[in-house]
């Protein structure tokens, strides 16, 4: 079903195309781009930010712990999910208001609980951002309001690769993934990403607008275990946009799995690979694939060859008795 309904919408697509300025298209599975334009364009990112918000506040976990709204929530503005001082709540609610509702008040609450204030959680997002490869971005708020301070300024490419790094992390996915959230307070949410209600094979995103920024977003799509990323700066007509370049992905490329996660025995030495490993390659055949897999000393190394692009991954290995050539 899903199947024809992809074929389906490529025809409806290619009747209707539409254009970005800045935007990038990537594989979620090794960061390959597809297609790009003015990738490494800084400008503000307005509300997309909120992802590398969501992002340090998962990864501190705690999500279930519930806690007393600070008296800093008195200074945000903007868009909101009206949490009060004072309020009970806890980490889990306020990101599903920041993903979902994209409230700067959770934004701001999240930061404060996390960090102890916003220009220490700063410091996290931006830690964060030179340990992923983000080289063109600088945060300067958790929320992505740039009135008063220029805003978080980064790039289409910076923003794709900081959304597929999101993505692998089980709970950021279940939350951008979510069309409505509960609260414990007994309110409910609906997300602002038209994508999930519009397009069958949406898993996740964000929106975002300022004046300065104009629209931006950032939005994941899954066929056939193909992931899409794709990233929009200043595109009036984004979501037609991210439809169009999510199915054209589905159409063109595949991906394969080099070596997927687990413990391995190669020649009498065990060891883990943490991530499978995997490489996006066109349909037509036009990709040139070659691995290579070697010890170097205690190291297990595997080198994908994709066209002339290496990437090398090594795993650190201990000897064992037993255990086949490659079991």
């Amino acid at each position: 079903m899903k199947r024809s309904l992809c074929i389906l919408l490529c025809l409806l697509l290619q009747l209707m195309s539409v254009h970005a300025e800045s935007y990038v298209v990537l594989s979620g599975a090794d960061n390959t781009i597809v297609e790009e334009k003015n990738k490494d364009e800084k400008q503000s990112v307005a509300s997309i930010s909120k992802i590398m918000t969501a992002v340090i506040a998962i990864e501190h976990g705690q999500l279930d712990e519930s806690f007393a709204v600070d008296d800093e929530i008195n200074k945000a503005y903007g868009s909101s999910v009206y949490l009060k001082q004072g309020q009970q709540v806890t980490m889990r609610d306020l990101l599903y208001g920041l993903m979902l509702r994209s409230g700067n008040d959770a934004a701001v609450e999240i930061a404060k609980h996390v960090a102890g204030s916003q220009e220490a959680f700063v410091e996290l997002m931006n830690r964060k951002a030179a340990e992923i490869g983000m080289s063109n971005t600088t945060f300067s708020n958790p929320s992505g309001l740039d009135e008063e301070d220029g805003g978080n300024i980064s790039t289409a490419n910076d923003m794709a690769v900081l959304m597929s790094y999101a993505m692998k992390n089980k709970e950021f996915r279940t939350i951008t993934g979510s069309k409505y959230y509960t609260t414990d307070w007994n309110m409910r949410w609906k997300n602002k990403n038209r994508l999930l209600f519009d397009y069958p094979f949406t898993v996740g995103g964000k929106t975002g607008f300022t004046k300065k920024a104009g629209r931006t977003l950032v939005s994941a799509a899954e066929h056939d275990g193909v992931e899409s990323i794709v990233v929009t700066l200043r595109e009036g007509d984004d979501f037609a946009f991210h439809e169009q370049k999510h199915t054209e992905v589905f159409q063109k490329m595949d991906v394969v799995t080099i070596m997927r996660k687990g413990d391995y025995t190669v020649n009498g030495r065990k060891f883990h690979v943490p991530e499978t490993l995997k490489v996006t390659l066109h349909k037509d055949g036009s990709d040139k694939l070659r691995v290579k897999t070697h010890y170097d000393h205690k190291d297990f190394v595997v080198e994908v060859q994709k066209n002339d692009d290496v990437n090398v991954y090594s795993f650190a290995s201990k000897k064992v008795r037993g255990g086949g050539l490659f079991s």
